[in-house]
């Protein structure tokens, strides 16, 4: 079926989109549930994307670390969190990191069943274009809910190892949080990246068509 110029991009624009907005607005919540009003105050529980559109980390990185061959890579503007405002800042702290990573788990598992829907009526006008956007969508999200894991802060896995591990140890991979994003960078323009997450990807891959039997 032969696309015009306007569905191409709804089916790799509206896949973004939903993944960063989502992702970071489940930050925003959690933490305002936790008793942090930051993210709410500043207008970023919303689920307009311009609110969370970073232009180089969404736009330019991702593009530039496709081209060279990379893992695709990127960021959105992160939603601010105080996590001192937090009733129990430890022990909340992981409820707020997580709460990203989660909501790209759900949107990985809702594409998952468009795909599987797609697969079901292969006559319809719609299949191929539903079946472009839905794999589309698990393959972005199955890899920010990876790469975000990863306990390197700020990502949200290292929020999650700062939350977890004892109060010495939690502060002294917290001091890696200014470095953090460099070291990201540098392994997401190298296959280092690629090694570490490819392997966790597949194994999130095959659980997703172990369960929709795709």
């Amino acid at each position: 079926m032969e696309l015009n110029l306007v569905q191409t991009l709804a089916i790799y624009a509206l896949p973004v989109i939903f993944a960063i907005t989502l992702h970071e607005a489940a930050h925003g919540y959690v933490a305002r549930h936790f008793g942090d009003m930051t993210a709410d105050k500043a207008g970023r529980i919303t689920l307009n994307p311009l609110h969370h559109i970073d232009p180089f980390g969404t736009i330019i990185l991702p593009l530039l670390t496709l081209w060279i061959g990379g893992i695709l890579f990127g960021w959105a503007k992160p939603v601010p969190v105080n996590f001192a405002a937090l009733r129990h800042p430890k022990k909340d702290m992981l409820w707020v990191a997580i709460a990203g990573p989660a909501s790209n788990l759900a949107m990985a598992l809702g594409w998952a069943l468009l795909y599987k829907m797609g697969l079901m009526f292969p006559e319809n006008y719609f299949a191929d274009p539903l079946l472009g956007m839905a794999k589309w969508g698990i393959n972005i999200n199955v890899v920010l809910m990876v790469l975000n894991l990863l306990p390197l802060p700020p990502l949200d896995g290292g929020r999650v190892a700062v939350s977890l591990l004892p109060h010495r140890q939690a502060f002294q991979l917290a001091k890696i949080e200014p470095y953090g994003m460099f070291i990201l960078i540098f392994l997401a323009i190298t296959p280092v990246l690629g090694w570490i997450i490819l392997p966790l990807m597949n194994m999130v891959f095959s659980l997703l068509s172990f369960i929709f039997g795709f």
